[in-house]
């Protein structure tokens, strides 16, 4: 039987999956320091039910152990692009291709889309997180990150 079209089955013993609306409890069950913060029912919902976010878990025995999210953007004068905000990997399965795994199937997943580019920021210290991206394909560029808070002022 072939799966949806939101599966990946590897022959690791890992599933990738992309999220969607109504797939907010298999975040019931995740490994630690998958998610930088505990995962909150609401924003999950929100961030689910929201088609131009996306979330990609690889799932190993029930247990969510790694996660990779982005958003595909419009803009009126570019093609849609993709930005890669977050990828996790539980320490205990670092190493093991999970990584490249959850990023194949996000930009699987922004070419859906008619992405042809993504993108993400990292700190320059990160390597083993640079690693992955050139693994993947990624070319670094220079480029200045600015962050505001938009808190009380």
């Amino acid at each position: 039987m072939r799966q949806p079209d939101n599966w990946f089955e590897m022959s690791a013993p890992v599933t990738i999956r992309v999220l969607g609306p109504g797939d907010a409890s298999l975040l019931d069950n995740v490994a630690v320091d998958v998610f930088d913060n505990a995962i909150d029912p609401q924003l999950t919902e929100e961030f689910l039910a929201d088609p131009r976010h996306h979330l990609v878990v690889a799932l190993r025995d029930g247990q969510v152990v790694g996660m990779a999210s982005g958003v595909h953007y419009v803009h009126p004068d570019k093609l849609p692009e993709f930005w890669v905000n977050e990828i996790g990997v539980a320490p205990a399965h670092q190493r093991q291709g999970i990584g490249r795994l959850l990023m194949t199937a996000l930009f699987s997943r922004a070419r859906q889309f008619g992405c042809e580019g993504a993108w993400l920021g990292t700190e320059v210290d990160n390597v083993a997180a640079r690693r992955l991206y050139a693994a993947v394909g990624g070319k670094e560029t220079p480029i200045v990150y600015v962050t505001f808070a938009l808190g009380d002022a």
